[in-house]
């Protein structure tokens, strides 16, 4: 069975902290809005490392495919502020 957006979002919430967090798909591609601490001071290829390692096997075995912003919270206030 494909996970739904919400069993996306309950696996990430699960292994992240998350300030923001918004994940959209159809059970087999997804894309998601992460805004997390746990970034600070990562590269953009060790965010993805860091939201595939919340994912675990999952990412291998039930989701397709899975587009990804990843932002701190700092950068996020920036994109969001008026």
């Amino acid at each position: 069975m494909n996970p739904s957006p919400d069993d996306v979002h309950r696996y990430l919430a699960q292994g992240l902290a998350c300030d923001h967090l918004q994940v959209e798909g159809d059970g087999r591609h997804f894309f998601a809005t992460v805004v997390s601490p746990d970034f600070d001071g990562l590269s953009r290829v060790q965010r993805h490392q860091r939201v595939y390692a919340a994912l675990g096997e999952r990412m291998r075995e039930e989701i397709h495919a899975l587009s990804m912003k990843l932002h701190t919270p700092a950068e996020w206030a920036q994109r969001v502020a008026p």
